[in-house]
C-alpha cells in the first residue's frame, strides 16, 4: 500500500503517526528503532481533508493492525491520533503523544513568531518569512520544495542539540504542501472552536504525552488541558530536548527508554 510502511514482524500492535500535515516519512527512524522487538505500522497520510485523514488512518489500522493498537503520534500526528481515539475508541488501546501541539488556542500564540524565529539568526529569520510568503503565493509552482526548506529551518530552531545535521534527518521526509495547506486550516479551526479538547471526553484509553522542555510548542498547552479533560493521563517532560526527541544528543536514549517502557506496559 502506498499509504503504509511495515517494520518488523506480525502482529502489528503499534503504529507511528507522522506530523505535518504532509510530512510523511518523519517517523521512519522511530519505527525502525522500535521494530526490533515488535511489529510497527507507519501509516502515510494522503487524504486532503481532516475527516479524510481520520478515516484513512482508521481504515489502515483496521486492515493491517492487530486492533486495538497503540498509536504513537508526533506533532500533528499526535492530534490526528487523538481524534481517531475519540471517534473510534475500539481501534485504539493506548495513545502516546510526542511533541504535540497545544490543545487550546490560548497556548498557541507566538509559536513561530516569537519562539521559533528567535532561535534563528537574522538570515534564517528572513528566509523563513520569505518561504511562508512564497508558500502562500498561488503562483508558486514547486511548493513541496518550499515546504521542505521551511521544515529544515524550523527543525533547526526546534532542536536543542541535534546529534546530526537536521538537513540530513529531514531528507527522509516527503513534504506535500497541498496536504498541509488543505488540512492544517481545518485542524487549527477545531482548536480555536474548542472542538479539539472537547474530544477528550470520548477517549477511553490511557494517554501519555512525552514532551521536550525546549520544544517551542508549549508543554503547558498539552499538560494542563489534557490533565483536566482526560480520565487517564500522564505527562513526561524530557530535559534538554526539542521537538523531535529522537534526534537529540541528550534526550534520545531517555526518550526511547520511556517509549519502550510505555509499550511494555500494554504488552
Amino acid at each position: 500500500m502506498k499509504n503504509l510502511r511495515k517494520y518488523g514482524k506480525e502482529p502489528y500492535c503499534v503504529a507511528v503517526v507522522h506530523g505535518g500535515p504532509g510530512a510523511s516519512g518523519e517517523m521512519a527512524t522511530v519505527a525502525g528503532e522500535l521494530s526490533s522487538r515488535r511489529g510497527i505500522l507507519e501509516p502515510i497520510q494522503t487524504a486532503m481533508t481532516l475527516l479524510g485523514q481520520v478515516e484513512e488512518l482508521k481504515t489502515v489500522l483496521e486492515k493491517n493492525g492487530n486492533v486495538p493498537v497503540t498509536l504513537v503520534g508526533f506533532s500533528w500526528g499526535a492530534w490526528l491520533s487523538f481524534i481517531v481515539a475519540a471517534d473510534y475508541p475500539e481501534v485504539v488501546k493506548k495513545l502516546i503523544l510526542i511533541g504535540s501541539g497545544p490543545y487550546e488556542a490560548k497556548y498557541a500564540g507566538g509559536i513561530i513568531e516569537e519562539d521559533r524565529l528567535s532561535r534563528l539568526d537574522d538570515e534564517g529569520r528572513a528566509e523563513v518569512k520569505s518561504l511562508i510568503r512564497t508558500l502562500d503565493d498561488a503562483g508558486t509552482e514547486d511548493k513541496n520544495s518550499v515546504l521542505s526548506r521551511l521544515g529544515i529551518l524550523l527543525s533547526k530552531a526546534d532542536a536543542y542539540d541535534a546529534i546530526d545535521d537536521v538537513s540530513d534527518e529531514f531528507k527522509a521526509v516527503n513534504c506535500r504542501a497541498d496536504i498541509f495547506q488543505s488540512v492544517w486550516p481545518e485542524a487549527e479551526e477545531i482548536r480555536v472552536s474548542g472542538e479539539l479538547i472537547s474530544l477528550a471526553s470520548k477517549i477511553q484509553c490511557p494517554v501519555v504525552a512525552i514532551h521536550g522542555d525546549y520544544d517551542p510548542h508549549p508543554a503547558e498547552g498539552v499538560e494542563k488541558p489534557l490533565s483536566a479533560a482526560l480520565k487517564s493521563f500522564r505527562f513526561i517532560l524530557l530535559k534538554n530536548c526539542g521537538h523531535k526527541p529522537w534526534i537529540e544528543r541528550d534526550a534520545r536514549e531517555k526518550f526511547f527508554q520511556v517509549l519502550e517502557e510505555e509499550l511494555e506496559v500494554i504488552g
